[in-house]
């Protein structure tokens, strides 16, 4: 049987690739064009998530990596959220493969009751152990990953968990045409309701 840093690990190496992925095969306008009224990017959330792992498997725990996050010092709210026109698609990646890579080195080196302090959360909260900080950051990232799965399949179609597991039913384009129209009926008799 797996210990609970082992499960946790899979579930955090699972929301990153999940994440990662989504950029795979996209230009350059693709992976920063804004999809959403907030700007929601791909590229932007791969760079946000690197921010996330760095802060809270670093910082949080004293063991600060030696990364640049020029964004922290950046007066425009939502900095961290995309990547300006200097910032490559490979840069942002690398940053954050850097970052997990951070991440897992305090992942192994502590224990699941190491306590951390964050101190942007509030005083009640504000010294999680090492196991509370690996379900934070997770399910931050599921979340994010939900979002990149969203702004792909807007973008070019493509939908799943992975490449080469979508998780979807096998079906075709015309019936997921069928599909679609049906919980559109659905919505608007609903709504006259």
């Amino acid at each position: 049987m797996a210990d609970a840093k082992t499960d946790l690990r899979m579930y955090l190496v699972g929301a990153r690739a999940a994440l990662v992925w989504k950029l795979d095969g996209l230009s350059e306008y693709d992976i920063r064009r804004p999809m959403t009224s907030t700007g929601t990017n791909l590229l932007g959330l791969v760079k946000h998530c690197a921010g996330v792992e760095l802060g809270y498997f670093g910082l949080v725990f004293g063991r600060p990596a030696d990364e640049p996050l020029d964004w922290l010092a950046d007066p425009e709210p939502n900095a961290d959220m995309w990547a300006g026109p200097d910032e490559t698609r490979d840069d942002i990646v690398s940053l954050y493969e850097r970052a997990c890579a951070h991440a897992d080195a305090t992942i192994d080196a502590l224990a699941l009751d190491a306590t951390g302090e964050v101190p942007w959360w509030p005083e009640e909260r504000r010294y999680p152990t090492l196991q509370r900080v690996l379900i934070h950051v997770i399910s931050d990232l599921q979340r994010h990953a939900g979002h990149a799965d969203i702004v792909r399949e807007l973008i070019d179609g493509s939908v799943g968990l992975f490449p080469n597991a979508s998780n979807l039913p096998s079906t075709d384009a015309a019936w997921w045409a069928a599909y679609r129209e049906k919980l559109e009926r659905t919505a608007r008799e609903a709504g006259h309701g």
